[in-house]
């Protein structure tokens, strides 16, 4: 039986970015450096350089595999039952994905799929009949919903079974009823109670939101 190791797949932009993308996962975007990626990868840092020029460029390849992921609204649905599926999907893309929300719009050389992500979003809005000033509040407002609910999401204490007890008891050790009567009230009779889900408050507010725009525009 050979002992050989089976050759390393060739370096190449997509490997360097997808594995850009899996370590930020891991290891957030802040602490992302050519080098700690070209370790993962087993080459040198020059070999980064070489597919892709500068970590501004990973960066903004790293987005637009991150907006490749997420589902555009469908033509074929009323356009706030397609604005409904893209921004579902972009929860929970931007979940598997927590370093993204405060870069998705942040891009200056803006990829293919991000094109085509913005483009295909706007479509749905003019298809919904919204005039061009309102198109602009409503992709604006929404996406300020959509990132700042996944920004917020992702950075949450957690509220599953084992953390539960350990959550409500810092919780209660950092304020009191005498000084703080309407937070304890609300934290202990409602966030802290069996089945308490902060992500259901995500469907409730992107309702209020279309259907508020539609309103405002008609």
């Amino acid at each position: 039986m050979s002992n050989e190791r089976p050759p390393k797949p060739p370096l190449t932009r997509d490997r360097v970015l997808a594995a850009a993308v899996e370590l930020a996962d891991e290891i957030g975007i802040e602490a992302l450096t050519i080098r700690r990626l070209a370790s993962a990868l087993g080459v040198g840092p020059m070999s980064i350089y070489h597919h892709v020029p500068s970590k501004e460029e990973i960066v903004d390849g790293m987005v637009d595999l991150v907006y490749a992921e997420i589902s555009l609204p469908p033509e074929d649905l009323e356009w706030k039952a397609a604005m409904r599926v893209r921004c579902t999907s972009a929860r929970e893309v931007l979940a598997r994905h927590p370093w993204a929300s405060p870069l998705m719009e942040s891009r200056m050389s803006p990829g293919p799929a991000n094109l085509r992500h913005h483009d295909a979003v706007l479509g749905c809005l003019l298809r919904g009949g919204l005039s061009l000033p309102m198109v602009a509040h409503a992709y604006a407002s929404i996406d300020a919903f959509v990132y700042g609910f996944a920004f917020q999401e992702a950075n949450l204490p957690d509220l599953s079974d084992g953390g539960f007890g350990e959550v409500a008891e810092e919780i209660a050790a950092s304020f009191s009823p005498e000084t703080h009567p309407h937070l304890v009230a609300f934290t202990m009779d409602h966030v802290l109670q069996p089945g308490y889900d902060f992500g259901a408050s995500f469907g409730f507010g992107l309702d209020l939101i279309l259907d508020g725009l539609e309103r405002a525009d008609g």
